[in-house]
């Protein structure tokens, strides 16, 4: 499949994959000892090798990956999501749609408050209400937003949140045109802690 418009190398040609090294059937470096020229060039090259794209391998998963229209449908639900935001003290509306591993689609904005401290994101709105009527696992969220030359991405808090229902589920953050970037919640919390970590005490 042809990556969709502005969806991100890393994770295409489908979601639910994750990174591999494939080895090389040749050595990086040859046996034998390079003129110093030589050895510059073969250094350049190997530097290059590691800034390539890494293969990709598919990471277990109890449903396939997002279509296309599946996608669309999310970032829709999240634009109008938006619409509703409360966002008197910013004027940064966000909208949020969340997918559940059994398909239902729970929406969200960000709800600001003068206490700046008790606002709620959007993505963790969506979350909240998905968890309230006891859904818990997650295939994807789209997050949307009136920001035209870049993707809107998650907070810090919003990550964490995500991270505590799964790494390998799929955050589509998308531009005011409907394209879009996709990352996994792993890839946006890299080194992450979560419920597992507590068991280990």
């Amino acid at each position: 499949m042809a990556p969709s418009p502005g969806s991100s190398w890393l994770l295409q040609p489908t979601p639910f994959w994750c990174l591999a090294l494939i080895p090389s059937r040749q050595p990086l470096l040859p046996a034998w000892s390079p003129p110093a020229a030589d050895l510059r060039k073969e250094l350049l090259r190997v530097k290059a090798m590691a800034q390539a794209p890494a293969g990709l391998v598919p990471c277990p998963s109890t449903k396939g990956p997002l279509d296309p229209a599946q996608i669309k449908q999310l970032i829709c639900k999240g634009q109008e999501a938006k619409k509703f935001a409360y966002c008197p003290y910013s004027n940064f509306p966000v909208g949020a749609a969340l997918l559940t591993l059994d398909g239902k689609i729970f929406s969200g904005c960000n709800i600001e408050n003068a206490a700046y401290a008790v606002g709620t994101c959007a993505e963790r709105t969506a979350i909240q209400k998905a968890i309230s009527e006891g859904h818990r696992e997650f295939r994807a969220i789209a997050i949307t937003s009136n920001l035209e030359n870049d993707f809107i991405a998650p907070c810090g808090a919003c990550r964490q949140v995500m991270r505590e229902f799964g790494k390998h589920w799929y955050v589509y953050m998308t531009k005011a045109d409907g394209t879009y970037e996709v990352r996994t919640v792993h890839e946006l919390l890299p080194g992450s802690f979560g419920p597992e970590d507590l068991k280990k005490n």
